[in-house]
């Protein structure tokens, strides 16, 4: 392991020790706050895996983050908590199930088709729960009683619930770091710098981009089951296109390519968010905050053509292109 690998494994570490003493010194507010942020994350990684793993640009991700939310409430029983023990491996199952039907199609198309395929089966999946009684239409449904392990976990507790959520986060972040550094994750970074190469190598690309795909959406599915047990309340917005643009504008924000991208454009995004929406700041213009966060991410994208996760090495470049061209006169009159 090289020094630059060894900073970012630093920095990730310094980030989640940060994110587990954080409610030590927030209230209500924050520990909710970093919560949904945390959850976003998670939702933000599962996409990173295949924009920046892959190549495959999908503009559906948020179905499989609503069909884990809408399967976290419609498993759970009314009067009592389900066991977490089961209902978090069905929902994330049943998103995965999805994700490789979907997969197994839209796959077969490549480019701005495959963004547009994709695209349609979310929208399908929206109007299942936005038109039928399965998902309880606009009005959405309620989770009653949210899961939990008898005597060991309650969910129902904030600073429970947090825990939980950082600890599916780090998970997933290790099993997405390992993943890429395998045999698997090697693969996926040849289909994506040249899927026609490594065709002619004799690898058959299509299952590797079907089985990323799958896992994509089994991690997105996690998210919305964190999010359903949040808020225990899910409508059908959370399967709509906003969303997947919401998530895709997240990891450019951050830096495509990158795990810690994905975390810092998650975390970037929300808090843009908060801020436009403060009337403590904006006053009146806070209930226009999209205008503010929509110019704030052109110009951040027009800047940082690299995401957040950039701006270091920028900063480094620039420094020593300073440095460089005060050295040279100096050079210059010595000779």
């Amino acid at each position: 392991m090289n020094g630059i690998e060894k900073d970012k494994l630093l920095f990730v570490a310094i980030c989640f020790v940060a994110l587990a003493a954080y409610p030590l010194v927030a209230g209500k507010f924050g520990i909710d706050l970093v919560t949904k942020i945390m959850i976003f994350s998670i939702f933000a990684l599962s996409l990173e895996l295949l924009v920046g793993g892959t190549g495959l640009v999908c503009f559906g991700q948020a179905a499989f983050f609503g069909i884990g939310a809408y399967a976290a409430v419609k498993f759970s029983p009314e009067s009592e908590a389900a066991s977490l023990l089961w209902l978090l491996p069905a929902s994330v199952l049943l998103a995965a199930a999805y994700a490789l039907f979907v997969g197994a199609l839209s796959l077969r198309t490549k480019g701005v088709y495959f963004i547009m395929v994709t695209l349609a089966f979310a929208q399908m999946a929206y109007y299942v729960v936005h038109d039928t009684p399965l998902g309880g239409g606009t009005d959405g449904i309620y989770l009653n009683v949210k899961p939990a392990i008898q005597g060991v976990l309650d969910l129902d507790k904030p600073l429970v619930f947090y825990g939980f959520t950082l600890a599916s986060l780090i998970a997933v972040f290790a099993f997405l770091a390992v993943l890429r550094r395998s045999r698997f994750g090697r693969a996926l970074d040849g289909i994506r710098v040249n899927e026609q190469r490594m065709r002619a190598t004799g690898f058959s690309t299509y299952p590797y981009k079907l089985a990323a795909f799958t896992v994509s959406g089994g991690i997105a599915g996690l998210g919305g089951f964190l999010f359903a047990v949040k808020d225990g309340f899910v409508n059908p917005e959370l399967l709509s296109w906003h969303e997947s643009g919401a998530v895709l504008i997240m990891i450019i924000l951050g830096g495509i390519g990158h795990l810690r991208g994905a975390l810092i454009g998650a975390f970037a995004f929300a808090l843009l968010q908060e801020l436009f929406k403060s009337e403590a700041i904006f006053g009146a213009f806070a209930k226009h905050w999209h205008l503010g966060l929509g110019l704030t991410i052109i110009v951040s994208v027009a800047l940082l053509p690299k995401g957040l996760v950039g701006l270091p090495a920028q900063w480094r470049e620039r420094l020593l292109g300073r440095a460089s061209r005060r050295a040279a006169p100096a050079e210059a009159a010595h000779e």
